[in-house]
């Protein structure tokens, strides 16, 4: 049987930014800059081989919640991910702000 979710407690360095990260079970990506890797088929498993760097490229709003889609460098698999209480807002509303910019030019 097939485990779709495994709740795996891990701390981590952020390979695009060198942040040390404490995990919480939950964590998809670096809490200052935002940029999550590639590790799961299903979360938790750490069973995908790709291993690239999935940069932010989305934010969007359901209900009260920021969602981030990421997207992976290396093979193109965007995955969405709440905003963290933990995450740097400041890095949020600049990806907003980015975004905006792009669609307004």
């Amino acid at each position: 049987m097939i485990k779709y979710f495994q709740k795996i407690t891990e701390d981590f360095v952020c390979e695009a930014c060198g942040k040390e990260v404490k995990g919480n079970g939950y964590t998809n990506h670096c809490p200052v800059c935002l940029v999550s890797k590639h590790v799961d088929i299903f979360p938790g498993d750490r069973l995908e081989e790709c291993q690239g760097l999935m940069d932010p490229v989305a934010l969007e709003v359901k209900g009260d919640k920021y969602r981030i889609t990421h997207r992976c460098r290396e093979c193109s698999y965007e995955k969405i991910n709440d905003v963290q209480e933990e995450d740097n807002m400041d890095a949020v509303y600049a990806l907003a702000k980015n975004l905006a910019d792009k669609v307004s030019k």
